[in-house]
């Protein structure tokens, strides 16, 4: 419904631009996402469909993300934290060009599951969150954020945000300022 593709013409096209440990990835954050649609009575196919191609642009080399950071609305400041960060836009940038993809749901889903969104739709918040507890992950607080999944989605999201924001400053990493706006936005969800 939300592209011409098949799912077997997109997974060996998804295959061809990804490491073979990320498609992997790819395919159980599928799963997590439909698990987590059926669960929240979202939209399985528009989830399936943007954690089939979530990390699409992920292994790409950063000159080739350079060529499309206008089209793909690519903060410039963005491309100096790497491809942890700017991976989501090329993403849905991909998902448009290449896949034909114009649901903006899907597409933002994409552009966001690296960093969130101050809004989020419920297949944004989905995938988000299915990239985050696949069962391929193994981290400490990965059982929390699994457990709060299975209870409120808003809140494993916020346990995301806020985990990953510790993450960083634990290892002295630089924080992208966009990063800082979605937690303030969630915060201030949080105190309304």
């Amino acid at each position: 419904m939300y592209t011409k593709w098949d799912r077997a013409a997109l997974l060996e096209e998804v295959s061809l631009r990804v490491k073979k440990a990320r498609f992997a990835h790819i395919l159980r954050v599928e799963a997590k996402a439909i698990e987590l649609a059926n669960k929240y009575a979202g939209d399985v196919e528009a989830c399936q469909l943007a954690a089939l191609l979530h990390d699409y642009a992920k292994d790409m080399p950063r000159s080739e993300v350079v060529k499309i950071q206008q089209a793909a609305h690519i903060d410039a400041e963005m491309l100096a934290f790497g491809s942890q960060i700017w991976h989501g836009p090329a993403g849905a940038y991909y998902a448009k060009e290449t896949f034909g993809v114009t649901n903006q749901e899907v597409l933002d889903a994409i552009y966001q599951h690296t960093i969130g969104g101050e809004q989020m739709s419920l297949v944004s918040k989905i995938v988000f969150i299915a990239d985050y507890i696949e069962n391929g992950r193994d981290f400490p607080g990965v059982s929390e954020a699994r457990e709060l999944a299975n209870q409120d989605l808003d809140a494993a999201v916020i346990y995301k945000i806020k985990q990953t924001l510790k993450h960083l400053v634990d290892r002295e990493e630089r924080i992208y300022p966009g990063t800082l706006t979605v937690y303030n936005q969630w915060m201030q969800k949080m105190e309304d």
